[in-house]
């Protein structure tokens, strides 16, 4: 299996949703970083369930750092961390072991590993691995504070309510890292978890879309053919589960546009140069140009619903019917949030040792 992510700086995922725990090993990281299990922790607080629009599936997600840090600092050697599973139920998924769950990857895990897959909640392809991947980001993203960069993504739509958009980035991404529902306008909280509770009243679920604005990253990063920033980044975005579409700055909005709209006109302003919109979203050529990085991604529906569904016995291949058991979200755009913010470290941790050396997140200057 490929799990592992990055050249420089890598991030390899392991483990299972039923297993007995599941992790990550940073591979790359100079040495000095500082690494905060506080910050850590409230990390990965930020993806937990809560109250009606998340799973009662409740996790402490009480991690271990194994290795790679000492006396509060990264030492430049393999950093792994691991989460212990301890709220599973795998009773729950005997009965569904050869019913493919429609919008999972259950038929298609069993067609490429023969059947030897961990099928309990997911396996390895179980949301539940992003625990691993957040406690990895928590780490990239206190590398990258101390070189300006700062990350921050809001619900920009969830069920069809739409929250503002980014105005004064700086302020904005300061007050989204302080809440555990990320929205602008604070009352687009309220009609968002009110559809949730309604999808999940109906044994349903919903999705939307998550807008991430990255401050601080400097003009030069980037590759101009297969390693371009919007392709590195898009790779680890897709592979975040329910995220179905990815797009930097306008977007596809940019195809009904003219050139002359489109265009970012360029100006100079206190010696450094900067553009008048940011169309682009932060990227010309593949290659950051020092403007905020402004992506979007689309978060389908919870596949996993309380609804009967057709479906197939692929042990004998018939057709059957589905009505699932188990602990599922209604929506799980609110704590994907934090996934993103953490994919987006990772991959500009990675693309910034690539551009200026392992020893630039340590301290090294431009």
């Amino acid at each position: 299996m490929k799990n592992t992510f990055g050249q420089s700086v890598s991030v390899t995922l392991f483990g299972e949703s039923h297993g007995k725990a599941i992790g990550a090993v940073i591979d790359g990281l100079a040495p000095g970083i500082e690494v905060s299990e506080d910050f850590i922790e409230s990390q990965l607080t930020k993806r937990r369930p809560a109250g009606k629009t998340g799973t009662a599936r409740r996790e402490a997600d009480k991690f271990q750092i194994l290795s790679g840090v000492f006396e509060g600092k990264t030492t430049g050697t393999p950093l792994c961390i691991i989460i212990p599973n301890e709220d599973t139920k795998s009773r729950d998924y005997l009965k569904t072991r050869f019913l493919a769950r429609p919008g999972h990857a259950d038929y298609t895990a069993n067609c490429k590993y023969h059947g030897f897959e961990d099928y309990r909640g997911g396996g390895h392809f179980s949301g539940r691995i992003t625990a691993a991947l957040v406690a990895a980001g928590a780490i990239a993203i206190s590398a990258l504070r101390p070189k300006g960069i700062y990350i921050g993504t809001h619900v920009m739509r969830c069920a069809g309510v739409s929250d503002r958009k980014f105005e004064n980035i700086n302020s904005d991404l300061e007050k989204l890292n302080s809440l555990d529902f990320a929205v602008l306008d604070d009352t687009a909280k309220d009609k968002m978890i009110k559809e949730i509770e309604k999808a999940a009243a109906d044994g349903d679920s919903v999705g939307g879309i998550l807008e991430t604005a990255v401050c601080g990253v400097p003009a030069g990063v980037g590759e101009p053919w297969f390693d371009t920033m919007e392709s590195v980044l898009s790779h680890i975005l897709f592979s975040i589960p329910a995220i179905k579409g990815v797009e930097f700055g306008a977007g596809f909005a940019a195809a009904d546009m003219r050139g002359s709209e489109d265009n970012d006109d360029f100006i100079a302003e206190n010696g450094k140069v900067i553009t008048k919109t940011n169309h682009s979203g932060g990227i010309n050529g593949g290659i950051t140009n020092g403007m905020p990085i402004i992506i979007k991604c689309a978060v389908k529906p919870t596949p996993s619903i309380y609804k009967k569904q057709n479906t197939v016995d692929f042990s004998k291949g018939e057709n059957a019917e589905l009505l699932i058991e188990g602990r599922h979200d209604p929506a799980i755009i609110h704590r994907a949030r934090v996934v993103v913010d953490s994919a987006v470290a990772l991959t500009l941790c990675d693309m910034l040792s690539l551009r200026f050396g392992t020893d630039y997140l340590s301290g090294g200057s431009i």
